[in-house]
């Protein structure tokens, strides 16, 4: 069934209750490839109970809660084959760090539904709150081939450009053939990321990695790189999804300080030279001047 764009934009919020223990938080950080040198103190504090820090993109899995694409397509009247939507885009805003125990709730809705011409993409935002207001609030992109032209209003472009001069600092991450089988068990059950057949219908050559786990990849490498290894530190993160990454390809992070504690980030495939991301992160003004360049 197509999209039914009036249906979605006036459907009544979703509300869901989640929770989630530092076993949940110590997973999502493992499979984003964390816990690598085992004994550094720097990876530690992403696995170890004891020191434990939480990235502030586990917020798009807490609660083993369905993630932005599947979530999207429970809503009233979004209806269509899995196999043509695509997860164009992540914005995280953080009004408080996210703690390694907790309990909230999530109330997700329709926001924006945009006619592309031979695709829609659908814009939905969810708002966690806990006993003591607001945690977080997230919105994703997702992006439904074959179902634009309904006259509706197209939206605004978000292409933008790297900035001109080199990177600020450099890092490779090597991704596990088997990345994509770990990250799903945070909740992202979608075949495209594990089943060959589902992913030939899809389009790709085989399974590919999760948008939000290179999302999650990208805001680790600039934690570690630019923010002093506090993740406390993260205000925000934006970022569009422009290709995907194989699971056991690398992917390339460059960042570059804008001023105003804002850093631009990009994800590159190195091994097919293709831009898999484009992205904002958001943080104090603080932002450490002595990262070196590395891979």
């Amino acid at each position: 069934m197509p999209i039914d764009a009036a249906s979605a934009l006036a459907a009544a919020p979703r509300t869901d209750e989640i929770a989630w223990e530092p076993g949940d938080v110590q997973l999502y950080h493992l499979a984003l490839g964390a816990g690598r040198p085992a004994t550094d103190p720097g990876e530690l504090r992403y696995v170890l109970e004891s020191r434990l820090r939480v990235l502030p993109s586990f917020a798009t899995v807490a609660g083993a809660g369905a993630p932005g694409v599947i979530r999207t397509l429970s809503l009233p009247g979004v209806d269509t084959d899995l196999a043509r939507v695509l997860h164009a885009g992540q914005r995280l805003a953080l009004h408080r760090p996210v703690p390694p125990r907790g309990t909230a709730r999530t109330t997700t809705r329709v926001t924006a539904a945009y006619d592309k011409g031979t695709a829609a993409l659908l814009v939905t935002r969810t708002d966690a709150a806990d006993a003591d207001g607001t945690l977080w609030t997230e919105e994703a992109e997702v992006y439904v081939r074959g179902e634009g032209n309904w006259g509706g209003e197209r939206g605004p472009s978000a292409r933008s450009a790297p900035p001109a001069d080199g990177p600020d600092a450099v890092v490779d991450r090597p991704t596990r053939e088997d990345q994509a089988l770990l990250y799903r068990l945070t909740g992202d059950l979608n075949p495209l990321h594990a089943d060959p057949e589902f992913a030939a219908r899809a389009g790709f050559d085989r399974p590919v990695l999760h948008g939000l786990c290179t999302y999650g990849i990208t805001l680790k490498a600039v934690v570690d790189t630019l923010l002093d290894g506090d993740p406390a530190r993260v205000r925000g993160y934006g970022a569009r999804f422009t290709g995907v990454v194989y699971p056991g390809e690398t992917l390339r992070v460059r960042m570059w300080r804008a001023g105003g504690g804002v850093v631009r980030v990009t994800g590159e495939a190195v091994e097919r030279g293709v831009r898999v991301l484009t992205g904002t992160v958001t943080g104090t003004d603080t932002v450490t001047r002595s990262a070196a360049r590395s891979g």
